[in-house]
């Protein structure tokens, strides 16, 4: 019998941008999606979930299917419309009710402060690769611990620093949509690990109550053949631009040499430059034991091949059409799909023990990490929804996989103290829109009904019996 701990956390995840709406209503600020989008996509975040006005009945469908954690992030704007300066109060009293709710359901709030939703003004201005915003994010942090003290016990900096700067500045899919400039991409990663630290450090000196850390996304790398050095090489490459570069820094509170190394290599290779302080490294260092815990979201592992000497090119494959996506970077090399593990339309190869592989990476390479949550993971899928509800037994296996690698993970010493599936509830989908969904609870967009599904069931029984194989 596969057991999970007593006091183990099941939970989902939510997102503002993804699953409120209301990107116009009550004061709430632009943010560089809207704008985005509206020049670029065929569909737009609103009203997405519609939860800035449904969030009591996503909470008592949580309550009522036994999920005692929800990941929420606050609007960063609806706070402060400009990213700093004037406070909304709407927007402050929204969050006051919303976090009154999940209490009210006996569903602990994990609040993250920002959630790929930087507000236009700021972004426009170079987001943060201006250095200015580093210290706004940071007020706006501040004003947040003050104001929501009470209320709030798990406070999260920022979801996926990695992805936001590859979404930014690599493959182009997030604003201000530019591609390969790993230059920038490392900056970006630098810059908000150092709002990331001094956020965290301010929490810590002035003693709030409750918990913080920080949300990495971890997709694991291996070589296509580990006999074959070229491989090896673009596995660690790779991993130096999507992991071990964040690793580092929240965990180290420097970047190691053989981080730097990979770093000049790719720039070198490609272009571009990255400013990293004595500043930035004596905050890093200053707050690299604070992190209560690291929340892992992880949704696929890559294969890398190294012999590839072409120019960069990169396409992402944002319509479910299988096999359009292609992934080379030069003088790194290029991901490989011909290996012999399933991937969903959007090639997202599902590869459970890539979450084994990942956990026991922190436990040993970074063990002052003090404690794990898995903070997503879910099946994107294109549901059919038919009877009143979706027979989605493809998204159970894969939850019972991964949570098969988090016990196993678990059993071999790591210290994970729950897992969020992503999403509650089906959710708008940053360069997907509306088609891709993970959630448990089917959302239908036109009447905004809510359905639970087959998973929705299987995972209520799973919280009562912490029993993965029940």
């Amino acid at each position: 019998m596969k057991k999970l701990p007593e006091n183990f956390i099941f939970g989902g995840a939510t997102a503002a941008y993804q699953a409120e709406g209301a990107t116009k209503e009550d004061g709430k600020g632009r943010v560089a999606w809207d704008t985005f989008l509206e020049e670029n996509y065929w569909y737009t975040a609103e009203p997405a979930s519609d939860f800035y006005h449904r969030y009591p009945i996503d909470l008592k469908l949580a309550h009522d299917f036994n999920i005692n954690g929800i990941r929420i992030s606050i609007a960063w704007s609806r706070i402060f419309p400009n990213g700093y300066g004037e406070i909304n109060q709407k927007g402050v009293e929204f969050y006051h009710k919303l976090f009154q709710e999940c209490h009210k359901n006996g569903v602990e709030p994990f609040v993250t402060l920002h959630h790929f939703d930087t507000p236009e003004v700021l972004h426009s201005n170079g987001d943060f690769l201006n250095r200015d915003n580093i210290e706004h994010f940071v007020n706006y942090a501040k004003f947040c611990f003050d104001e929501y003290k009470n209320e709030v016990n798990y406070w999260t900096t920022f979801n996926e620093i990695g992805p936001i700067g590859e979404g930014q500045y690599l493959n182009g899919k997030f604003p201000p949509g530019i591609q390969y400039d790993l230059g920038k991409l490392f900056q970006s990663h630098n810059n908000m690990m150092v709002a990331h630290a001094k956020a965290i450090a301010y929490f810590k000196e002035n003693d709030y109550p409750g918990e913080i850390g920080v949300v990495h996304a971890l997709p694991t790398k291996y070589p296509y053949d580990p006999n074959n050095p070229d491989d090896v090489r673009a596995c660690e490459l790779e991993d130096i631009i999507h992991n071990k570069f964040i690793l580092d820094a929240t965990y180290l509170g420097h970047y190691s040499k053989e981080t730097m190394d990979g770093v000049n290599h790719i720039l070198a290779e490609n272009g571009g430059n990255l400013e990293i302080t004595e500043d930035d490294l004596k905050t890093l260092d200053k707050a690299k034991d604070m992190n209560d815990f690291l929340g892992i979201n992880y949704y696929m592992s890559d294969w890398m091949r190294g012999d590839y000497e072409g120019e960069t090119t990169i396409t992402h494959n944002s319509t479910g059409d299988k096999g359009t996506s292609v992934y080379k970077i030069k003088g790194v090399g290029q991901r490989e799909s011909d290996v012999d593990v399933p991937r969903t339309d959007w090639d997202w190869m599902i590869y459970p023990k890539g979450l084994y592989d990942q956990i026991m990476r922190v436990v040993n390479d970074y063990p002052n990490y003090h404690k794990i949550y898995i903070t997503e993971n879910g099946l994107g899928y294109k549901d059919k929804f038919e009877d009143g509800t979706v027979y989605d037994d493809e998204r159970i296996d894969y939850i019972k996989q991964h949570l098969t690698a988090v016990y196993e993970a678990i059993q071999d010493g790591a210290n994970v103290a729950g897992y969020f599936l992503w999403s509650l509830m089906d959710v708008f989908s940053w360069s997907n829109g509306y088609e891709k969904r993970y959630g448990l609870f089917y959302v239908d967009f036109d009447t905004q009904e809510r359905y639970p599904k087959k998973s929705a069931y299987w995972y209520k029984k799973l919280a009562e019996t912490r029993n993965i194989d029940a």
